[in-house]
C-alpha cells in the first residue's frame, strides 16, 4: 500500500520548501493525504480488510495532529496547504 517512489518524489518536489526537504510539515501532510486517498480506494474495493482500516485511522490521526500543529504555528501556511490539497477546514 506504500506510495511508489515516482509519486512520492513528485509530491515532495511540489510541497518542499527547499531542495531535499522531506521532513517539513507540509510535505508530511501531503504524503499522508496521498496514502489516505490510496487506502480509501482500497477499502472501497475490500470492505472487510480491518487491518487496513485500522492503519487508515492511524494515518488520519497523524495527519490531524500535524495539521493542528501547523495551524497553531503558522496559519498562512496552513490555509495554503488546505486549499492546495482540497481538505476541509473546521
Amino acid at each position: 500500500m506504500a506510495l511508489d517512489s515516482a509519486k512520492k518524489s513528485e509530491i515532495v518536489a511540489k510541497f518542499a520548501k527547499k531542495e531535499n526537504d522531506t521532513g517539513s510539515t507540509e510535505v508530511q501532510i501531503a504524503l499522508l493525504t496521498a496514502r489516505i486517498q490510496e487506502l480509501t480506494s482500497h477499502l472501497q474495493d475490500n470492505p472487510k480488510d480491518f487491518s487496513s482500516r485500522l492503519g487508515l485511522l492511524k494515518i488520519v490521526s497523524r495527519r490531524k495532529k500535524l495539521m493542528k500543529y501547523l495551524k497553531d504555528k503558522d496559519y498562512d501556511r496552513y490555509t495554503k496547504i488546505v486549499s492546495e490539497l482540497g481538505l476541509r477546514d473546521r
